[in-house]
């Protein structure tokens, strides 16, 4: 029986336990094969970024802040994606993009916090 390349289709020829023709075969089958979980990844990690990018923006240095949601929904935030949840002892449950969190608070307020980091 013929054995013939993943990619395009063509014989092979050589080894025995050989699927592809060539590298540039085997590079664009492997390639296809794994675009569409990259782009997924790439596209929520691009909004992962973007989130960061508008907390970072908004909390003063002295690491604590309130604002309207409209004021991050206005600037591109999407409260959809995030990294964690921390919950404290009382049962408030913070919402983090990295190091940067947000608080719901009342009338559609949320306190803009950043954790300090471990090293």
């Amino acid at each position: 029986m013929e054995k013939v390349c993943l990619d395009c289709g063509e014989a092979i020829t050589g080894r025995i336990d050989k699927k592809f023709c060539s590298d540039m075969c085997r590079n664009n089958y492997n390639n296809r094969l794994n675009s569409e979980t990259t782009n997924y990844v790439r596209n929520i990690n691009n909004i992962l970024r973007k989130n960061r990018r508008i907390l970072m923006e908004l909390i003063p240095p002295e690491g604590k802040t309130n604002l309207h949601k409209d004021k991050l929904a206005n600037k591109g935030f999407n409260f959809n994606y995030i990294t964690h949840l921390y919950t404290t002892q009382k049962g408030s449950m913070y919402r983090f993009v990295y190091e940067y969190g947000y608080l719901p608070l009342d009338n559609d307020f949320y306190m803009l916090v950043i954790r300090e980091q471990k090293v």
